[in-house]
């Protein structure tokens, strides 16, 4: 038997990264950029080069490339791992536009795998518009298998199937030290609910808490055990997650209120947040019209899920409803925040905040850390 033809639709952090694993194994892997028109043959080699999807496009490579169609005319399985770029009720609408790219070429026999996260029967909607597009039956003529991604450090351990079919084949591909568990397609949905659910639940349990810290010594209490290391970067970590959740269900019921807490739980830290960079100003008695906020903020652009890019549009909004003067950067140095007027820096993950504290040096400059307490240096 051959070297096991697998085509990965979607240039994303999380697309590469599996694809760099399979081309490492052996596999014949063609990863597809969305914006691009070809395909490009990814080798072991140049997956050991390039650790990540910035460093391949920053050096772009002279790579072998083939038509997308016939890239997945002969794929034996194909990983949906797309860029979201639209927000709110489009986004289902761009998804489906890229599913039936990715899926119109598929030959018989061949196996889909659904990297982007779903709600409680999603993977149905899927599979309808997968025999309607290619005119195969699911589990018969073609295979079906849920993988949500995250981010590579949260590998999945299970595999959602047609009928709960198990495929070793698939599982030797993205297999690492342990093979892959097979369940039924709302299975794994609930699996993946109990994650999401469980990781939200802990953080907004936490950023509640922190409310009550109001004192000086309470608060410095409070960041034991790394908590202070926890910013709104690590917050908003699959809240396209929860949302999919959230369109799953209709009416009042308890599940519907673990995930409103959730979504709630995130919009009041964010509230929280404007609130301390208002209270800052009126502390210092800086005028609003002499004051410039800089949100520094470095995220991965190549995530397939766009939470960081939504929240960070989200902030910068509702802190303009207040102070006109607001930037946004995305490779944080302090020498960028030299302003005639005083400036605010919101540091919205840990490398933010180590970068800006190495390079302050004597200044009067103000830094927030979107952390839990929203602590004011």
């Amino acid at each position: 038997m051959g070297k096991t033809r697998v085509v990965v639709y979607g240039l994303s952090t999380e697309g590469y990264a599996v694809a760099s694993h399979m081309a490492v194994k052996g596999a014949d892997v063609h990863i597809i950029d969305e914006a691009a028109s070809s395909a490009i043959s990814l080798k072991a080699e140049v997956a050991k080069t390039y650790p990540d999807v910035s460093s391949l496009k920053e050096d772009e490579p002279l790579l072998a490339m083939e038509p997308i169609n016939i890239a997945i005319s002969k794929a034996q399985y194909m990983f949906f791992t797309p860029r979201i770029r639209r927000t709110g009720q489009d986004v289902k609408i761009e998804i489906n536009s890229q599913f039936k790219d990715a899926i119109s070429a598929l030959p018989k026999n061949s196996s889909i795998v659904y990297s982007l996260p779903t709600g409680f029967g999603g993977n149905l909607e899927n599979i309808s518009l997968l025999e309607h597009v290619t005119g195969l039956e699911a589990g018969k003529k073609i295979s079906y298998f849920y993988y949500p991604l995250s981010d590579e450090m949260r590998e999945p351990k299970i595999i959602g199937a047609f009928n709960g079919v198990e495929d070793a084949r698939l599982s030797e591909l993205l297999s690492k030290k342990k093979e892959k568990k097979f369940v039924s397609l709302p299975s794994s949905e609930y699996f993946h609910a109990i994650n999401v659910l469980s990781n939200f639940t802990d953080i907004c349990a936490m950023l509640e808490v922190c409310k009550f810290a109001q004192d000086k010594i309470t608060r410095d209490d409070m960041s034991y055990d790394g908590m202070q290391d926890i910013f709104i970067d690590d917050m908003v970590n699959c809240m396209f997650d929860l949302k999919s959740l959230a369109a799953s269900f209709e009416g009042t019921n308890t599940m519907m209120y673990l995930i409103n807490g959730g979504i709630k739980g995130i919009d009041s830290y964010v509230k929280r947040l404007i609130d301390v960079v208002r209270s800052t100003l009126k502390k210092n008695e800086m005028k609003a019209s002499r004051t410039k906020i800089a949100l520094s903020w470095s995220f991965d652009k190549h995530e397939m899920r766009n939470d960081k890019t939504e929240m960070l549009q989200n902030l910068t909004m509702r802190l303009r409803d207040y102070i006109g003067d607001v930037e946004t950067f995305d490779t944080p140095n302090f020498n960028m925040f030299h302003s005639d007027k005083t400036t605010i820096v919101v540091a919205c993950s840990k490398t933010d905040y180590d970068v800006l504290v190495k390079s302050k040096q004597d200044s009067d400059l103000i830094i927030i850390k979107a952390n839990p307490i929203c602590e004011v240096t």
